[in-house]
């Protein structure tokens, strides 16, 4: 199976992703100057922007990573989020920034932000790669965010239909035949 071949159309090219990411972290960077920053990475689909996104941080920060699941093999979200991998330290005074691939219908984001709340960060904030707002059901919106996209399935640079796709370099919207 070549992947590019399953790709209908590329979103985002590799040059457009690294150029969004370098603007987020400038921005991070000056908003959190003088904060504790903890990048809370929401596994598996964010590795790859968190990995991009720390290293255009220039001020001091920890990372820390959770495993959420609200897919399984699907499409669409089953609105149950199960947490897989907790963070490995408290959080209590902290200034969290949680790190995720996409905002979809925001269910696992709203979820989130409600548990991590209830641990006494100082603050938390949400920052995403791709913003999908037709598809929002929970009330809730990114601080930062890369790029708003329109509601079709993406894959590459860390999304994944299937645990594949994860690792195109650029973003694109898996054609239909492939999942349908």
């Amino acid at each position: 199976m070549i992947m590019k071949e399953d790709i209908q159309e590329i979103l985002l090219s590799e040059e457009q992703i690294k150029e969004t990411v370098e603007k987020l972290g400038r921005q991070i960077s000056e908003d959190y100057r003088d904060k504790n920053l903890v990048l809370v990475s929401v596994l598996k689909g964010s590795v790859v922007f968190m990995a991009d996104l720390m290293r255009n941080v220039t001020i001091p920060c920890e990372i820390d990573f959770m495993a959420v699941s609200s897919y399984g093999k699907g499409t669409k979200t089953s609105g149950n989020v199960k947490i897989i991998k907790d963070l490995d330290r408290s959080v209590e005074g902290m200034d969290l920034l949680i790190v995720e691939d996409i905002l979809d219908s925001g269910r696992t984001l709203s979820y989130l932000r409600e548990m991590l709340k209830q641990r006494n960060a100082n603050s938390i904030k949400i920052c995403t790669l791709l913003d999908k707002p037709e598809r929002r059901e929970a009330d809730i919106k990114a601080d930062y965010f890369g790029a708003v996209i329109p509601d079709a399935f993406a894959v590459g640079y860390g999304l994944d239909y299937a645990e594949k796709y994860r690792n195109l370099p650029y973003i694109g919207i898996l054609k239909p035949s492939v999942y349908e």
